[in-house]
């Protein structure tokens, strides 16, 4: 997330770095016209549905578009396109049209870079990204049955090591692609980005066109990926560094987040918790098209802002920070994700929080109203509303999440990814294995999404419904305005699922009942291409489920 979380990105990173160690009522038409704006497109990134992990520059995972309607079946054949690309491939980016009218896919794993024909799915390009490609096809199979056919007892241990094995020499898992098709891919200590080696030709091999490291100085491995509203690359990391860089690589501006100086103590606390690999900041972050750029820390959210040509915490440039519940002492898990854009709208950004049962907690993102009264029990001013995400049971005990806010209007959506139970002896720290690997095996199935609202009337924060039924137990759902569904990959009865939920009321409107544990998210997130097609990553191909 991943997550990598926020797609599960951060979670993903996070949890196999230790591995190698009752509905509402029906929200009326009239209140779904107040709904912002859509989000500004970035005029730097593609021109597609999806140049970017989470979708778009205010990680919202919501789209305009129309996708799948149902009704509820079996899919045949004729619904599914599956390709072989390889392991870890977690996001797909979408291309702007080439001269000849095709969209080409990005993916990036852990062994390889794959370019897919977004219309036929079929591979048109790979980049090793070692010496030699760890899986081909018939490998994968055999490495996935071996989990699948282990006798009952014995399938938690095997997914551990599935895990292991797959996600190998995994580092960067967000990428993004600009407007001149060329995608960049975070890692560990920088970026990479590649292109067609013929320009303009989206069949050509793929080359690695350029190469960035941080200068010393730059603390800790970085996390996320995004890019301002007049080109520039943002990375963080995760100790508090912010890098704006030029697309060429050749100009950098640095700064530190206020409160970084926690960061070691931060990390120290996390080991002991379970949580090696946890930096004190660990997911990806937004970015509005004024130059705001919001990233959540352990226990902070910050607003950094770009002018234009330089990095700013300053108050006096619109920059802030407030302090956020945190009763686990690790932080948020989500990436934040941005709400509202018209003039006339409220503008807010939205996380989950640090508490053992997390609570939405969405903050104003620029001036705090005059004469404005947090909430009871705020930690900061800021906060514009915070509610708990319990899954509609008052009485459980802890609840985290490393999946982002899935945000379209005023409304926000979490889910639930505990795992159900954990078996005596298996590692506690690795509960994302048993929802990852195994999500679909109703002993580990954890079931609830929930939606929240921000009533701008009221200016509270709502809780719109929850679905106790529906499992989601490793994906970041996708939201649909234009079918006014939620989409997420569940699971029933053993079987891996498409899940579509009516937004304004949570009741289950159809389900797809996939093939078998290849059609798995694995922590992948849900995407939309420009014709309503919903696309993922699995563990170890990539999936198109036809509008």
């Amino acid at each position: 997330m991943l997550m990598m979380r926020g797609l599960f990105f951060s979670s993903v990173a996070l949890t196999f770095a230790l591995l190698a160690c009752v509905p509402a009522p029906m929200v009326t038409s009239a209140a779904l016209a107040r709904d912002p704006v859509a989000a500004p497109k970035n005029p730097y990134l593609a021109d597609s549905t999806n140049p970017i992990a989470h979708h778009n520059s205010a990680q919202q995972d919501s789209s305009p578009l129309r996708g799948p309607e149902g009704p509820t079946r079996t899919l045949a054949p004729s619904d599914l396109q599956w390709t072989f690309v390889g392991p870890g491939h977690f996001g797909a980016v979408l291309s702007s049209r080439y001269t000849d009218g095709r969209r080409v896919y990005w993916s990036n794993g852990s062994d390889r870079i794959t370019k897919l024909d977004a219309t036929t799915f079929e591979v048109l390009a790979e980049f090793p990204l070692g010496d030699t490609l760890r899986f081909e096809k018939a490998s994968a199979q055999a490495a996935l049955d071996a989990v699948t056919n282990a006798p009952a007892e014995q399938k938690p241990m095997a997914a551990l090591g599935f895990a292991a094995k797959t996600l190998v020499g995994l580092s960067g898992v967000y990428a993004m692609i600009d407007r001149n098709n060329e995608l960049y891919v975070g890692t560990k200590n920088g970026i990479t980005a590649y292109g067609d080696a013929v320009k303009g030709d989206p069949a050509s091999p793929i080359k690695r066109l350029r190469q960035w490291t941080a200068p010393a100085g730059i603390s800790g491995t970085f996390v996320g990926l995004n890019m301002t509203f007049d080109g520039w690359i943002i990375l963080v990391s995760e100790n508090g560094d912010v890098v704006a860089l030029s697309r060429d690589f050749q100009t950098s501006h640095v700064i530190r987040l206020p409160h970084s100086d926690d960061a070691p103590a931060y990390t120290k606390t996390a080991e002991q918790a379970g949580r090696a690999g946890y930096g004190w900041v660990r997911n990806s972050y937004a970015i509005d098209e004024k130059g705001g750029i919001y990233i959540a820390s352990a226990g902070h959210m910050h607003k950094v802002i770009w002018t234009g040509a330089r990095l700013s915490v300053d108050e006096a440039d619109g920059a802030w920070v407030a302090s956020y519940s945190n009763g686990t002492q690790l932080g948020s898990g989500s990436t934040p994700a941005l709400m509202g854009f018209g003039p006339r709208e409220d503008h807010l950004v939205v996380i989950t929080d640090g508490d053992k049962v997390m609570n939405v907690t969405a903050f104003w993102r620029d001036a705090i109203p005059s004469g404005w009264k947090a909430p009871a029990n705020a930690s900061s001013n800021r906060v514009a509303g915070f509610l708990p995400a319990n899954m509609g049971n008052p009485d459980i005990k802890a609840i985290q999440t490393e999946q982002a806010v899935v945000v379209s209007g005023y409304g926000a959506l979490v889910v639930n990814n505990q795992p159900a139970t954990i078996p005596p002896g298996f590692p506690e720290r690795a509960g994302p294995v048993l929802v990852g690997v195994l999500g679909n095996d109703s002993r580990f199935t954890p079931h609830g999404l929930q939606k929240f609202r921000w009533n701008a009337k009221a200016n509270q924060l709502e809780l719109a419904w929850t679905n106790k039924e529906v499992a989601s137990p490793n994906t970041v759902p996708f939201v649909s305005v234009g079918s006014n569904l939620a989409y997420t990959i569940g699971a029933r009865g053993g079987r891996w699922t498409l899940e579509g939920l009516d937004w304004s009321n949570g009741k289950s409107r159809f389900h797809y009942l996939l093939p078998d544990d290849n059609y798995n998210a694995l922590f992948a997130g849900l995407t939309m291409d420009n014709a309503g097609n919903l696309v993922y990553g699995s563990p170890f191909g990539k999936i198109k489920i036809k509008r």
